[in-house]
C-alpha cells in the first residue's frame, strides 16, 4: 500500500477529522474513501436508474428526424 502526504489547512483538517469521526473510521480511510469516490470511472446507480424516467421525453427517432440522411463514407 503507498503512503502520501497531504497539505491540509486548519478549517479543512479540522472538518475532515470530524467527519471520519462521525463515519467510526480513521482519518485515512476517510481521505481514501473520498478520492476513490471522485475518481470512480462509470455512473453511480442512481444515475443509471434515470433511463425512462421522462415519459415524454422525446425518442432517438424524434431527436434525429431533422437531420437528414448521412452521407456515404469513403474507404481509407
Amino acid at each position: 500500500m503507498g503512503q502520501v502526504t497531504i497539505y491540509l489547512d486548519g478549517k479543512i483538517e479540522k472538518k475532515a477529522r470530524k467527519a471520519a469521526r462521525a463515519e467510526g473510521i480513521s482519518l485515512s480511510k476517510w481521505v481514501a474513501g473520498r478520492i476513490e469516490r471522485s475518481v470512480h470511472s462509470e455512473w453511480p446507480a442512481y444515475f443509471r436508474e434515470l433511463a425512462g424516467a421522462w415519459p415524454d421525453a422525446p425518442t432517438v427517432e424524434q431527436l434525429r428526424a431533422g437531420y437528414g440522411r448521412d452521407v456515404k463514407r469513403s474507404r481509407i
